[in-house]
């Protein structure tokens, strides 16, 4: 990823807000069952860029992670703040189970390949987002689930047995995992995120606002 005019921390921040973007995502399906279509489609997007050429077309542009950042600006500014806790929480879930998945080399290799038959089945057949994230719910559901680490998600059970909604949470959290590793390969740690939190902020902020978000 050379064709870019951002500088690594800028890249950093814009794939830990792929993460964020997940993350709200997830918490908005589970407890309310919607969710904003432009930015599901940008996150399920990131999982079929295998050969992106800079980190912002990984979401199909820098304005298709807008929603994560916006989210990344107020978890770095409060991270205690109440609404803010469940969005912690699957963030750093997130980050953790990237590693756990990373380490397994089978299983890194089996979800590429499937999503890549994935992705050939989105654009050539499924037309609605909703398709694509049962693909990849099932993807979800045969590797990263069976790992011993799993992410627990609560919310209203009305929403969370619903099966278009459940689908839908699996997929977002494959493309949550999938901005951890970016981050990763990036050069993003965990312990950084304490360390530069303030930099880390500034530049979140810095990018919203050349979006027009705050």
């Amino acid at each position: 990823m050379t064709a870019t005019t951002l500088s690594a921390l800028q890249q950093q921040t814009v794939a830990l807000a792929g993460v964020a973007q997940a993350a709200r995502m997830v918490d908005q399906v589970s407890k309310t069952g919607s969710y904003p279509l432009e930015f599901l489609t940008s996150s399920i997007h990131s999982l079929f860029m295998f050969e992106a050429a800079s980190v912002e077309e990984v979401f199909d542009g820098l304005a298709g992670v807008k929603l994560g950042l916006n989210n990344l600006s107020s978890l770095l500014a409060s991270r205690q703040a109440q609404e803010n806790r469940d969005l912690a929480r699957y963030m750093f879930a997130m980050l953790y189970l990237e590693r756990r998945f990373a380490s397994d080399r089978a299983m890194m290799s089996v979800v590429h390949a499937r999503l890549q038959h994935a992705s050939f089945r989105a654009e050539h057949f499924a037309g609605h987002v909703n398709d694509t994230c049962h693909s990849i719910s099932g993807i979800y559901q045969d590797t990263l689930s069976k790992l011993r680490f799993r992410i627990k998600v609560t919310g209203s059970a009305q929403h969370l047995e619903n099966t278009r909604n459940a689908d839908i949470i699996r997929a977002l959290l494959l493309a949550g995992i999938r901005s951890a590793f970016l981050w990763h390969q990036l050069g993003g740690r965990r312990w950084r995120l304490l360390l530069q939190r303030r930099k880390l902020l500034q530049t979140c902020q810095e990018l919203s606002r050349g979006l027009g978000v705050v």
